[in-house]
């Protein structure tokens, strides 16, 4: 079982750097779609000259440097689109497989390049040998993959448009149901959407001006069918967040949310795979299809990018979805009497256990032995870093506030991209092993429901129970120097300093002196330093010895009032 986590965990993470790679490019994916989709029909020379270059030129090579950035930052990018304009030139389509394949080796060439001559630039020659390494590397990749690369990806494009085709014309396209709707529960979708399925929609945009392909993945119908469900044969929990979730689902095009509706009762799959086929179904009938990918999929991004003779066929394959995974789910909710109490949070341990594994991230032991006084970065990551993950940080940031926590950051991101800051990192328990490959050292913490978990409570009293033990924690010495620091020393900190003063005065303390400056020049003889939250590490590497305290606005803080109760 072990073996086989390992392997899964291996294909989400290849699928989440192709998602990764386009991601970032959406907005320009979904440009060039909207201007296809007045060009074709129209015949408008205006908008029929920004077609072809687009999805030539402009596409393939955004993709390219957001590949060759995965690998080595900015200079990746730049010799990563260069290596990739040699798949461009070599063959008579859209090279976006190509561009995949270029972007990163050309990142992971000049990475290589850069450890290899790292320390051995004579000085006042690095300018020269990185701008010129950077050109020599990158031409010689373009005509590698011009001559060697191109005509292989461009012969596989081939084959798989064909093999398309053949499914469409002989009727049996809804079975990538089979395919789809469990990759989906698994957190493998990105590798079939991004890596076959974006590139041959594209090619067949161009040439058709829709593709059917790009609602194959993106169709809301069959997991709101499953919520739906829920929402009238479900029991506890489940059923209560059913309604939040579909709204979620259907509006907001966060598929993720019903994921752990189905790992609840596997069975529900069944549901999953009839919806997406018969929706499938229903698109080839109309012959219905989008312009470009709807990201997130929201019945909204659906409509708003589906092709003007397309909107009866897209809009019943939704419905038509929807219906049969209602109806599948219905029977097997309704008949499967089998732990109908289970909420989502009671089906944890069943569904590790059908699994055949435990994630020890979710074990409480772990993060019992952690100290939590020290998280002040906490990361929400999921597969793209957009959905999901941006629904539990914002979750996250409004439990923190409502509980005074100063001086924590909440945010989200793809896993691929976990900044090396983080403290307590966030994932659902089927990422979460990737996660601790990314940042072994941080603390991991697992969920089935980024929108609804327990562990977002149990980290909140942990966090309030180190602070206060932080507060409570008596000096070795007392209190004579206080220091407010920020970026300058001149202006947040000035203010602080001078409202902490008038606390002071007010109270009657007298004997500490406190005074602002620059991170950059704390005294080496500061007792107490405050500093914003997002500041407060590089002032404890200023000065380690010092007592630190992070605010969140220097001029409105509790934590001067309970500074003062402190020292009086």
């Amino acid at each position: 079982m072990a073996e086989k986590g390992s392997i899964r965990s291996r294909v989400q993470k290849f699928g989440s750097n192709l998602s990764s790679m386009i991601m970032p490019n959406i907005g320009a994916f979904i440009a060039w779609g909207l201007l296809t989709a007045i060009a074709v029909p129209s015949g408008i020379e205006l908008f029929e000259s920004f077609v072809s270059p687009m999805i030539t030129y402009l596409l393939p090579l955004l993709i390219a440097f957001a590949g060759g950035r995965l690998v080595h930052d900015f200079r990746g990018g730049v010799v990563g689109a260069t290596a990739a304009m040699g798949v461009i030139v070599a063959a008579d389509m859209p090279m976006f497989i190509g561009a995949m394949i270029m972007g990163p080796l050309g990142g992971y060439v000049i990475k290589k390049f850069d450890q290899v001559m790292e320390g051995k630039i004579k000085q006042g020659f690095e300018m020269l040998v990185n701008n010129f390494s950077a050109g020599i590397l990158g031409a010689a990749l373009a005509l590698f993959g011009s001559l060697a690369i191109g005509p292989l990806v461009a012969a596989f494009t081939q084959i798989l448009e064909t093999g398309v085709d053949a499914m469409i014309s002989w009727g049996v396209l809804p079975l990538v149901s089979i395919f789809i709707e469990p990759a989906k529960i698994l957190f493998l979708n990105n590798a079939i959407n991004h890596g076959v399925i974006g590139p041959i929609a594209a090619g067949q945009v161009a040439e058709y001006g829709k593709s059917i392909l790009y609602l194959l993945e993106a169709n809301p119908g069959p997991g709101m069918g499953i919520l739906l469900a829920y929402m009238i044969f479900g029991k506890g929990a489940s059923r209560a967040s059913s309604y939040g979730a579909g709204i979620i689902h259907f509006f907001g095009g966060i598929h993720e949310i019903y994921f752990p509706y189905v790992l609840m009762k596997p069975l529900l799959i069944v549901a999953a795979i009839l919806g997406g086929a018969g929706g499938i179904f229903t698109l080839s009938l109309f012959n219905a299809g989008l312009v470009s990918v709807p990201s997130p999929g929201s019945i909204i991004s659906i409509l708003l990018l589906t092709a003007s003779d397309s909107y009866v066929g897209v809009i019943l394959s939704v419905l038509v979805a929807t219906a049969i995974s209602f109806v599948v789910a219905s029977m097997i909710l309704k008949f499967d009497r089998k732990g109908e109490e289970e909420n989502l949070e009671e089906a944890q341990g069943k569904i590790k256990e059908m699994k055949g594994k435990t994630t020890a991230a979710a074990e409480p032991k772990k993060t019992a032995e952690v100290d939590y006084g020290k998280v002040s970065s906490i990361i929400f990551a999921c597969d793209a870093g957009m959905g999901s993950s941006a629904m539990g940080a914002s979750i996250m940031k409004d439990r923190v506030k409502k509980a005074g926590l100063e001086g924590i950051s909440v945010a989200n991101t793809a896993i691929s991209n976990i900044p090396d800051s983080a403290d307590l990192i966030i994932t659902h328990k089927d990422l979460t092993e990737r996660a601790k490959q990314k940042q072994p050292n941080a603390l991991h913490v697992s969920v089935d429901n980024f929108m609804n978990s327990p562990r977002y409570q149990e980290i909140i009293e942990k966090l309030q129970e180190a602070h206060a033990q932080e507060e409570q924690q008596p000096t070795d010495k007392p209190i004579e120097k206080i220091v407010f620091a920020c970026d300058a020393g001149m202006g947040s900190s000035a203010m602080g300093a001078s409202l902490l003063k008038d606390k002071f005065k007010k109270a009657g303390i007298t004997g500490i002196h406190v005074s602002n400056t620059a991170v950059s020049n704390i005294p080496a003889d500061a007792d107490l330093v405050i500093t914003h939250k997002d500041l407060t590490e590089r002032a404890k590497q200023k000065q380690p010895d010092a007592e630190h305290l992070s605010v969140e606005n220097f001029l409105s803080s509790p934590r001067y009032d309970e500074l003062v109760e402190r020292l009086k």
